[in-house]
């Protein structure tokens, strides 16, 4: 057995009126993400945490944003086919890290439903997802509500 170590970072702009998805998890909040598919920040980190680990690329390569076929489409079904990546590659997850960066809404009620929904889809106990959330002490982007982040590190032990 070999541990592999993967990083993974996503940004997205915030707009008035849009549905806010983190970790598979609809989140009240008047501003959600712009993007091709439903912008779930924490969502795309992982698959490009898990992807690297592997080293198989990233979302982008596997889920281009501009294909037609992924416009709307949720981020749980990139996490379901970089899953099944995972077992192609005979690689188990050992645990989960995460970041997400936003001035508001608070998360502070919904990182446990997040991790649960997380493990739920990757087969694994939600005692392995960890889910913190930061603000970015009102700075930049992110910090004047205009955008949000996301940072996953996973932890992979994969047979040769």
């Amino acid at each position: 057995m070999s541990l592999r170590v993967g990083l993974g970072f996503d940004l997205h702009r915030l707009e008035e009126g849009r549905p806010l998805w983190l970790g598979g998890v609809e989140i009240p909040s008047s501003k959600g993400c712009i993007a091709h598919s439903d912008g779930d920040v924490l969502i795309h980190a992982l698959c490009d945490a898990l992807l690297g680990a592997l080293a198989l690329g990233d979302i982008g390569t596997h889920f281009p944003h501009n294909d037609p076929q992924y416009k709307n489409k949720e981020s749980i079904f990139f996490l379901r086919e970089v899953n099944k990546l995972l077992k192609e590659n005979h690689a188990r997850i050992i645990n989960i890290d995460s970041t997400i960066i936003l001035e508001k809404p608070s998360l502070k009620n919904f990182k446990t439903s997040m991790a649960e929904k997380l493990a739920s889809e990757l087969g694994i106990s939600p005692h392995q997802v960890s889910i913190k959330a930061k603000t970015h002490e009102k700075v930049d982007a992110i910090g004047n509500e205009e955008a949000i982040a996301a940072h996953v590190v996973v932890l992979l032990e994969v047979e040769p």
